[in-house]
């Protein structure tokens, strides 16, 4: 698990996915508080047409959306940015291998607050954390 002190940001461009319009807005202007520049999308559509116009360089997005689950956005992400980072967010444990093992990280909703910014600033630092490691 990455350590759970934050990091100092070195910014970049978040995309955060989430059909929840209160957990989108908490994680934009928890994000922005840390001096990065977020993109919200309320939709998976919405999500995948900004990731298809801007340059992204981590992905938070819900596991449970309406229209496509995590791992169908998940492999689409890959297709439009295969170079960002994805971190799947979940109310809970039971996430299948699948999903998993597209995403490179996962968090818990309920730890979103002290788990979110320093798993960004590991995985902007190239780490990826193994299925092994969740503790959601």
């Amino acid at each position: 698990m990455p350590p759970t002190v934050y990091a100092e940001p070195s910014g970049g461009v978040i995309l955060c996915i989430d059909d929840n319009q209160e957990v989108l807005e908490c994680e934009r202007a928890f994000l922005e508080t840390f001096g990065y520049a977020v993109l919200s999308a309320p939709s998976v559509d919405k999500g995948l047409e900004l990731a298809s116009i801007y340059s992204i360089d981590v992905v938070v997005l819900d596991y449970f959306m309406p229209k496509m689950n995590g791992p169908e956005v998940a492999t689409e992400l890959r297709r439009l940015r295969p170079q960002a980072p994805i971190i799947l967010l979940t109310e809970g444990q039971g996430v299948p291998e699948l999903a998993l093992s597209l995403a490179d990280a996962l968090v818990a909703k309920d730890r979103l607050a002290s788990q979110l910014l320093p798993t960004i600033a590991y995985l902007q630092g190239g780490g990826r954390i193994s299925p092994a490691s969740y503790d959601a």
